[in-house]
């Protein structure tokens, strides 16, 4: 048994205990309700972060919610590393469809997880996955092991789109200074089969609104005399993918990246189960853009998809209205070298072009950001490589994620550094769901083996 092994083994209970605490509060930034938890949430990671060896930690103050900042430099000649993480959580709505309270954290044994998982928002997304490197860093330092420099920039607005921490990055290049970012806010592809992000999508957040009559009439008595919101909406909604479920706004695919038929094999080697996928969705068939399989979908190919959408009456019984006023919340996953910003001016000018007479549309961009592509040949990638080498016996696989963490190109612009994505979770752990999960096994994997990426990043970096 390695040193962290037996460390961990020793601790888990504590550890377990530790996160469990963490869950409990309701840290939702999308919610100004909950403002005095979310600053709560940052006061707790900040102590944990101290306790774990961190000899500068701080609360620094943005225009939005603050930035934790911790550090713990040995050796200004060493190599730096700076995890990246976030304290706030989605909110958890539908709420009748969680199995248990999402802030009251329950163990439950899954088929996935039968050493059991933790069930609570943000087990996984991102308070489960940020706390591993908090304890990961208790280890090193406990056991006189740490290699290198580690500074911690832990967030509080990612799932809002991080709209504060650019101003952050920006006035304090020096603090953050660093040779390599780590960050593990994404998954792997099963628990015996470890892989790395090497790709995530950009993301393009916008809201529309459709108006028509000045006030909520009676269905009878103009039902067919005036334009329904509802009808408009929904009916510009689905003339934005054809029979082939192509996006058809002008210009979305003048820069998406076509991978060659060499890289798509590549891809295709990484395991991968269609019926097990449905199965686990409760699906009989995909859906997606022809030409394409299911893991391309969702990871090299951009999407176009309806978040939420309302208007009218949904309250109990029958209303009779045609509603003034219709709603919808789309986001756009993009790929590499698509601009966020044009994208959404390109949907923006589309939407308004294609709106009948007898309605007015606004479109309201939201927030976005680039995607972003880690280079599978430089040390940063060897070093998690070996890493995950060490702990599973076998070499990940390179990965394309689906999902977005808009600030990754972000930090290569302002601080001129790589980013390496090492993710525990599983696509079942349900994120940004009802009953979110993470598994305990993946917990404690995770601390286990990033210490190893200190150790094989420090020694190529010299």
């Amino acid at each position: 048994m390695n040193k962290s092994k037996a460390y961990i083994e020793e601790h888990k209970d504590r550890f377990l205990q530790e996160l469990i605490e963490l869950l409990k509060i309701p840290s939702i930034s999308a919610d100004s309700a909950y403002k005095d938890d979310v600053l709560k949430t940052a006061e707790a990671v900040k102590e944990r972060l101290a306790e774990a060896g961190c000899e500068l930690t701080e609360i620094c103050e943005t225009p939005g919610y603050p930035v934790v900042y911790g550090e713990k430099i040995i050796d200004k000649d060493l190599p730096t590393v700076l995890v990246y993480g976030h304290y706030d959580v989605q909110p958890p709505d539908p709420i009748n469809l969680w199995d248990s309270p999402p802030f009251e954290p329950v163990i439950k044994e899954t088929e996935a997880h039968p050493e059991g998982a933790i069930f609570a928002r943000g087990a996984c997304d991102d308070k489960g996955q940020m706390y591993m490197h908090v304890k990961a860093l208790e280890y090193m330092v406990k056991n006189d092991d740490l290699p290198c420099n580690v500074k911690f920039m832990i967030e509080g607005e990612e799932e809002v789109g991080s709209e504060n921490l650019g101003w952050f990055i920006e006035r304090n290049h020096e603090k953050l200074k660093n040779d390599v970012i780590l960050i593990s806010d994404t998954g792997m592809i099963a628990k015996d089969t470890p892989s790395i992000t090497t790709g995530l999508r950009g993301l393009s957040y916008v809201e529309v609104e459709v108006t028509g009559p000045n006030r909520d009439l009676h269905s009878g008595l103009y039902g067919g005399a005036v334009a329904n919101p509802i009808n408009v909406l929904t009916k510009m909604i689905a003339s934005l993918h054809d029979e082939n479920k192509h996006i058809t706004i002008p210009g979305f695919y003048d820069k998406v990246e076509e991978l060659s038929p060499e890289e798509r094999a590549k891809m295709g080697e990484a395991p991968f189960s269609l019926e097990k996928y449905k199965k686990a969705l409760d699906l009989n068939d995909v859906y997606g853009e022809e030409g394409y399989t299911t893991n391309e979908r969702n990871s090299i190919r951009p999407t176009l998809d309806v978040n939420g959408i309302w208007g009218g009456y949904i309250g109990e019984g029958a209303k009779t209205v045609i509603p003034s006023k219709a709603f919808a919340k789309i986001s756009m996953r993009l790929v590499p070298n698509q601009d966020w910003k044009e994208i959404t001016e390109l949907f923006k000018k589309h939407f308004e072009s294609i709106a009948p007479s007898g309605v007015t549309v606004e479109v309201k961009p939201h927030h976005g950001g680039q995607g972003y592509v880690t280079p599978i040949d430089g040390i940063e990638y060897q070093a998690a490589s070996e890493a995950y080498q060490e702990v599973f016996g076998k070499e990940p696989i390179p990965q394309r994620s689906g999902g977005s963490i808009p600030i990754v190109s972000l930090f290569e612009k302002e601080l001129k550094s790589k980013t390496i994505l090492m993710g525990f979770g599983l696509d079942t752990d349900a994120i940004h769901s009802p009953n979110e999960h993470f598994g305990i096994w993946n917990y404690l994997k995770g601390i286990e083996t990033i210490p190893f990426f200190y150790k094989h990043f420090a020694r190529l970096k010299k």
